[in-house]
């Protein structure tokens, strides 16, 4: 592991880089099969956000696309594939947009957008499925970092209860996940919310790349799971229809971290994906 500027980074294989962007649920271990996967052909790069897995905690405002670019400065890389879930297919849209020199490809898997509004449904859900599960005036104080103890019964209930609505999807149950992406998921889940419950709340700067997805010239794979929040896939939607010549690919029965929970075939698409790029 190598630190830059406090984030956590790996790096495996040699040839044109390719950067793992993890989920704003995750942390930089949800990629262990594409690490391995690629780094037969290319320098594979996975790095924490700022405030999870093995990074330190924010300083001052979190710009996170800009974590992403200090990351390639500090590791050399002057041009590379992004692969971002989630959010962190956000940030990578954000990187394209103010660097696009330095981005050969851009692949969006579940990916949210800076700049677009979630539905009202989504978000009643949300509240019904996942906030329910810590009393109101707990959850209140974890959320402003005022509670001074999280107790681990409900960092237990909130994880399990988001990891059962995204990762395996609203309409899904539990043993639809192999045992194996469950325990991983959870896991990352439930340090997810430690570290930020344990912290006063960090302003976040972004760019309104919602707005400006007709500029974005990289090539542009879109992967979908088809099981993943209504709200989410919209956006999949979104980036397919606005991003010129985007590819997009669905994944039937798939929640919202298809490289952990279909990685043989998020593995097949990005192979064809990057074999394709002029680096």
């Amino acid at each position: 592991m190598t630190r830059i500027d406090g984030l956590a980074c790996d790096e495996v294989g040699e040839g044109p880089a390719v950067v793992l962007v993890h989920a704003g649920i995750a942390d930089r271990r949800m990629w262990r099969h594409q690490r391995d996967f690629l780094s037969d052909r290319y320098r594979v790069i996975s790095y924490d956000w700022r405030g999870y897995g093995e990074s330190a905690e924010p300083a001052g405002d979190l710009v996170h696309h800009e974590d992403l670019l200090r990351v390639m400065d500090g590791l050399g890389v002057e041009r590379a594939a992004l692969v971002g879930d989630s959010m962190g297919g956000s940030y990578a849209v954000e990187a394209a947009l103010v660097a696009p020199d330095r981005v050969a490809g851009l692949v969006l898997i579940s990916s949210g957008l800076s700049g677009h509004t979630w539905p009202d449904d989504m978000m009643a859900q949300a509240r019904e499925r996942v906030h329910s599960t810590v009393p109101a005036e707990r959850l209140a104080r974890y959320r402003s970092g005022t509670a001074g103890r999280v107790l681990p019964e409900d960092l237990d209930a909130f994880a399990r209860a988001h990891a059962l609505w995204q990762v395996a999807g609203p309409d899904r149950r539990l043993d639809d996940l192999d045992p194996e992406v469950w325990e991983l998921a959870f896991a990352m889940m439930r340090q997810v919310f430690e570290r930020s419950w344990s912290r006063r709340p960090v302003p976040e700067r972004h760019l309104p790349a919602k707005e400006r997805l007709r500029e974005i010239t990289a090539p542009t794979l879109v992967i979908n799971g088809l099981a993943d929040v209504p709200g989410i896939q919209a956006v999949s939607d979104l980036l397919a229809d606005e991003i010129a010549g985007a590819r997009r690919l669905d994944l039937p029965a798939t929640g919202h971290l298809p490289p952990l929970e279909r990685p043989m075939e998020v593995n097949a698409a990005l192979s064809s994906f990057l074999g394709d790029l002029s680096w």
